[in-house]
């Protein structure tokens, strides 16, 4: 009987393979299954993957330990919900049924695969995975003439992987859109993407944000006599980072913040009456392509720290100024302004994990609609929020400091599992809060963006680093009515 090959030795054949011309055989279908093959002949796209979100999907603490306790709490009826997602590979192979055994998978099937997501035949659905995989030995790409010569495996063209088909972003929707067992929507970025500028206007897609191309030309594969073309990124950056021993974290960091930095536009304002002023903050979400944060919004919390300070630095209003570690959705603070879904059962009553959900109420910051800024529909994302909360005045400020602030996974969720025996509390101590966007400064000097008070006719003076027009429409705040904060 044939011993199964090691990963290194399946690598290496790949490699000889890849460089050997097109004599040599293809991959067995056994051996595309496993990314180390991939690996000989696309090593930069299999570096930036093995970094990737999606290669960790299946080893992240936090999604073992919900699923961990999603099945004990359901009595197993969460069955492959969330696995088939997070190791889809695995479910089709009939390795797993609930994820509960991921640690007696073969690697090769653990995370998104290179194969899993190459083998896409078509989408047959809109959330929750209903992705079909040809099978065939075919590995499909945005590639329409694929190199003949030199190659361990038939290639061939998909839109549904073109990062310049909207195509493509219904593939990366079947994971990136989740409905519970109750009806729920819990998750809604491919939704979200669906009704913004981004899809309707622009033809943005989801590829194009998260995977880059390459400003070079260089060869798709470590293969003599190919043509030069442009390259993607396949390190997917999002919100969420490793938070457990894994390659090349910084970069991963890194890519994430740079999303971040782009994502939305602030103003911080402020009216004088006298010696008292009312200070406000503007925020939009120009650039995510769907609602801010999104994902798994309910875990999310994504919170504004303002402080203003008098001549001599002395505290005159603090909002959202959470101690490191701390968990910002616990705070007391009236004035904070925090973004985030809240869940609840069938009853109208609050819940916490997404597996009791039937409906949900989200004050997330809503993408752009048209991109025609002679349009009022393009001021509709300007939201506003008073500091005071209740529009009232504080002492004339001369220094406001800004910035937004995101737990990918908020602090008490955390702890909720940890204290249910699910989660490893070192998990706690890799977590950071991530700053959305680069901090800004108001003073007197600086707010050199102006607009008239409708209500008062006095000027508003508003500093910003960002290139939003704060004379434009503006509207409040999305209310959360049914939680806090």
């Amino acid at each position: 009987m044939r011993r199964p090959l090691k990963p290194a030795v399946a690598a290496l054949l790949a490699a000889l393979a890849c460089h050997s011309g097109s004599g040599q055989a293809p991959l067995t279908q056994d051996q595309l299954k496993d990314p180390q093959s991939c690996a000989g002949c696309h090593q930069e796209q299999f570096n930036d993957w093995a970094s990737s979100m999606h290669a960790y999907s299946s080893q992240d603490p936090v999604f073992l330990a919900m699923n961990k306790r999603g099945q004990r709490e359901t009595n197993g009826a969460l069955g492959k919900f969330c696995v088939n997602c997070h190791a889809p590979m695995a479910v089709r192979e009939g390795l797993t049924t609930d994820g509960l055994n991921l640690d007696q998978v073969p690697q090769k099937f653990k995370g998104v695969t290179c194969y899993f997501c190459h083998s896409v035949q078509s989408v047959n659905g809109a959330h929750d995975n209903p992705l079909v995989l040809a099978n065939d030995g075919v590995l499909r790409g945005s590639i329409s003439d694929p190199s003949p010569t030199g190659r361990p495996h038939p290639s061939a063209y998909s839109d549904l992987l073109d990062r310049s088909s909207s195509k493509s972003s219904a593939t990366c929707g079947a994971c990136h859109d989740i409905v519970n067992g109750h009806g729920a929507a819990i998750e809604r970025t491919f939704g979200e993407w669906q009704g913004s500028a981004f899809a309707l206007i622009s033809g943005t897609t989801c590829s194009q944000c998260h995977m880059p191309q390459s400003v070079d030309l260089r060869p798709i594969a470590q293969v003599a006599g190919l043509p030069l073309r442009r390259t993607h990124g396949h390190s997917f950056p999002g919100v969420d980072l490793a938070l457990t021993p894994f390659p090349d974290t910084e970069r991963q960091r890194e890519q994430v913040q740079a999303l971040l930095d782009t994502t939305n536009q602030s103003a911080v304002c402020v009216q004088q009456f006298g010696t008292e002023a009312q200070v406000s903050l503007i925020l939009d979400n120009v650039a995510a392509g769907h609602a801010f944060p999104s994902g798994a919004e309910q875990d999310r919390r994504a919170y504004v720290e303002l402080t203003a300070y008098d001549a001599s630095g002395n505290l005159l209003l603090q909002s959202g100024a959470v101690p490191d570690g701390t968990a910002a959705a616990e705070s007391k603070d009236p004035n904070l302004w925090m973004t985030r879904d809240c869940m609840f059962d069938e009853t109208g009553q609050e819940v916490h994990m997404f597996w009791e959900a039937a409906s949900y109420e989200t004050n997330g910051l809503p993408p752009l609609t048209t991109f025609d800024v002679s349009s009022p529909e393009f001021y509709k994302g300007h939201k506003y929020k008073f500091y005071p909360a209740d529009g009232s005045t504080i002492p004339m400020p001369a220094r406001i400091t800004m910035r937004m602030r995101l737990e990918a996974v908020g602090y008490e969720v955390l702890d909720n599992l940890i204290a249910s025996g699910d989660l490893d509390p070192a998990v706690r101590n890799a977590f950071t809060v991530l700053d959305v966007g680069l901090p800004l400064e108001w003073t007197p000097a600086n707010a050199t963006h102006t607009y008239i008070d409708r209500a008062t006719n006095n000027i508003v003076k508003c500093a910003t680093n960002t290139n939003l027009n704060v004379a434009a429409d503006k509207f409040p705040a999305i209310p959360r009515t049914r939680c806090a904060p």
